[in-house]
Formats: structure tokens, sequence, C-alpha cells
């Protein structure tokens, strides 16, 4: 797909000449005749601006007062300045402000399409993370995802939060398995806390204790009566976590409060009815731990009413770019750190690696990378050696480090690989890219419009 320039200049005779130039060498063009009219351009979210071209002095908003504009409304697209030799100051000035780089008036068209092709090279995986994000559907608050399994993952979380049957969410660890619990509880219409428990941290002598709470005689040292966590999520979503480790002896009596809706305190005769919506989770193969006497089987599909799992990160790697951005944004804010950016290395690199910890082990890379990265840009040097020296990671990063290719050029790579891999099957290329058929139709579009001589 063509690059599309957006050329704010009030001179008509160079805005002309410049339209000319820049499409005669394939590069698609929208023109503003003032500041004004290129920040209409810019509003209109759904209009594809790929980078801005902006005179500095223009009447009514200054090419400055554009430059931030446009960095609130489209931070991905980057910004060339075009100025008068009396006004290089004032670029420079724009420059420190987040413009890519500025061209003193008279310029080469040479130099001018080396300038734009360095700045759209640069700023490529910022603006193919936004068409992402453009693209991605409503979704739960803090689960970040574009691919198709993300896709039905959100609509089934919409569905589970419309009912109040137990829900059982399975994913291999660090996918995310909290945040879509406290997404189906903030979805829902339950006003109670959402509270959050991990079994497998709970010794076994105090778990009932901590579920059901006790009376002021249950035990030695039970100075006093104390509510469990099952009465403080009254009203809300109990959610727990791990429990396929739940000790034996206490799966009956999970088992009873899910049929009945009542709980015991530990030394209590009587029994307290609780309105709690019970979520539970784990990265076990619950059907293998009843097989193997672990886990009571009656238990299991009581707690199985609504299943979701959650694919781990390596089967859908059109996710990982808005991850990396999301993570990106968060650790640097942390850190005291703005304008953070990734190289397209960095994120071909990412990209590639198979990610066996997931969305977690992937928030602790870019953690670490913005701890230990001396500039504003992420390079593959700032991650990881695992992540840089991974067998799977180096022959397409070889490939895209020695063709010097784009994010948009290494996606396109990949899905080629990944078609030839299927022997063509775009259903199951589909699948595998993590994306549905239509978007993968949409991309094989494109490349034969940009390359007659494109194919498989």
């Amino acid at each position: 797909m063509k690059a599309r320039i957006l050329i704010a200049e009030d001179e008509a005779d160079l805005r002309d000449l410049l339209q000319d130039d820049l499409e005669a060498n394939g590069y698609e063009t929208t023109v503003a005749i003032d500041g004004r009219s290129a920040l209409a351009h810019l509003e209109r979210q759904q209009e594809l601006i790929d980078l801005l071209l902006t005179d500095v002095r223009m009447p009514g908003i200054t090419g400055d007062q554009l430059l931030a504009r446009t960095r609130e409304l489209r931070p991905e697209t980057p910004v060339v300045v075009m100025t008068a030799f009396g006004s290089v100051e004032h670029a420079v000035e724009m420059v420190k402000s987040g413009a890519f780089q500025y061209l003193t008036k008279p310029f080469q068209t040479d130099e001018l399409l080396r300038v734009l092709e360095k700045a759209l090279k640069e700023s490529a995986p910022q603006r193919e993370q936004a068409r992402l994000r453009r693209q991605t559907p409503a979704a739960p608050a803090r689960i970040v995802g574009a691919s198709k399994p993300m896709q039905e993952l959100f609509k089934m979380i919409a569905r589970a939060a419309r009912s109040s049957s137990t829900v059982l969410i399975t994913g291999e660890s660090g996918t995310g398995k909290e945040l879509v619990a406290r997404s189906i509880h903030e979805m829902s219409e339950r006003k109670g806390e959402f509270v959050p428990v991990n079994c497998a941290a709970i010794p076994t002598e105090l778990i009932e204790s901590e579920l059901f709470g006790h009376t002021g005689q249950a035990f030695t040292g039970a100075r006093q009566a104390r509510a469990g966590l099952f009465e403080a999520a009254d009203g809300g979503t109990i959610f727990l976590d791990e429990v396929g480790e739940l000790p034996l002896v206490m799966q009956p009596k999970l088992l009873r409060v899910l049929q009945e809706g009542t709980i015991r305190r530990v030394g209590a005769d009587q029994e307290k009815a609780v309105n709690v919506r019970v979520v539970a989770a784990t990265n076990r193969n619950l059907e293998t731990e009843v097989q193997n006497g672990r886990f009571r089987e009656d238990l299991y599909w009581r707690l199985n009413v609504i299943h979701l799992n959650i694919p781990p990160l390596r089967e859908r790697p059109f996710d990982i770019p808005l991850l990396v951005e999301h993570f990106l944004n968060k650790a640097a804010e942390i850190a005291g750190r703005t304008s953070m950016n990734v190289t397209p290395e960095a994120l071909a690199t990412l990209t590639a690696y198979s990610w066996p910890g997931n969305a977690r082990e992937l928030e602790n890379a870019i953690e670490r990378a913005v701890a230990l990265a001396e500039g504003h840009n992420l390079t593959p040097e700032d991650l990881p050696e695992r992540i840089r020296n991974s067998a799977q990671t180096s022959q397409l990063l070889a490939q895209a480090r020695q063709q010097r290719m784009t994010l948009s050029e290494l996606e396109r790579a990949y899905i080629v690989e990944t078609l030839r891999f299927t022997g063509g099957n775009k259903s199951r290329a589909a699948e595998l890219l993590g994306c549905d058929r239509r978007t993968l139709h949409r991309k094989l579009d494109e490349y034969r419009t940009s390359d007659p001589n494109f194919e498989l």
C-alpha cells in the first residue's frame, strides 16, 4: 500500500510542486492550504495519514501548533517541517518538540525523498500498532488484543458477564486469567467486591478458615470470630485462581457452596447464605486431574459451566505489537521516561520469539528494556539474551536485518511463509496467523496491488 502524505503549505506554487513530485515517486498525497485545513484532515481519524509535511509559518494555525495537535491526535504520525532560511531556529525548536526533521527551503526533491523514506521507515512500527488498535473491537478494560482468537474471547467475556453461572478460565501461566476474571465481574451487574484468592498460596490447614471464616472458639489462637473471603465477596465475585491446587479435603466443601449457596464458618453450627459468583482458573488440565484422582469430577463439572480458554501468545503474533506498545507506555510512565519507541528490528525480534511465559514474560522483557535503554528507542540489544538468541528468531531476523525490512515487509514475509507452510490453505494459514480469512485476503490484495509481480 502506498504511503499517504498530508502536505500543509499556504504557498500554492510550492504546494502543487510538492504534490506532483511526491505522486511521481509513488506516494499518495492530500493537500491543505493552511494549518487549519491540515488539522481538519488529522481530526478525521478514519482518514489514512502516514506522514505530515508542513510549513512553519502559515496563517491561522502555525506549524508548531499543528505539530502539537498532531502529537495529541496521531502520535504515531511523523512530522517533517519545511522552513525558510530565516526560520531555522524555529524549526530546530519544533524538532525538539517532536518533529522528525526539518528541511530548509529551497531543497532538492532527492533530499526530500530521503527524509520521507527514513521517517516512514522508522515510524512503521508505531503506525502499524495504531492501525491494529483502530481495527480492534471494543475490548474489556486492561485486556489488549486484536487477533481473531482474542476477538472471540471478548465476545465470550461479554456473554459470561450477563449470566451468574460459574466460569472456568483455562490457559497457560502468564496469559492473563485474572484480567479476564476481573473483566467478567466489571462488565456484570454485580455491585459487590471482586475478591481474588490464590488457592496455591494458602496452607492446607488454613484454607477452610480463609475461605469460610471461623468462630471465636474454632481452634487454639482464634481469639475472635472472623469472616471469610466468601462473605467478603457477598454480592460480588470470588476468583479462585489455581483452583487445581485445592486440597482434596476442601473440594466437597466448595462443591456444597456452589450447589447450596451457603457457607459455614469453622466452628459454627449454622450455615449462612451468600450471593457469590464463582470464577475459577487453572493452568492444569482438570480432566486429566480427575482421571488421576486429584480432582473431583462432580466439582469439575460444577465449575465448568462456562469455559473460557485464553490462547497462548505464540498462537496470536498479531497481538504482540499492541502488547509491546501497551507495556512500553506503562513501563515508561513508571520509569518517568517519555516518548519511548521500539525499532523495527526490536519489534521483529519480539514478534518472532515463542514467549513460553506469555504476556507476563513480554511485560518483564519490556520493563527490563526500558530500564536499560540509553536513548528513546528500544533496540534488540536492550532485550534479554534468551530472546535475541532464540533459534526461532535467528533466521527471520537475519533476513530482516540483511534486507533492512520494515514491519510491513516483515509481516508480508511471515504471511507468505505461513501460506507456503499450509500449502496455500488460507483457512489454516489465517488460524495460525491469528486473524480471520477476510483480513488475510485483504492483505494479499494489498500486496498484489502494490506489486503486480507478487505471487505465493
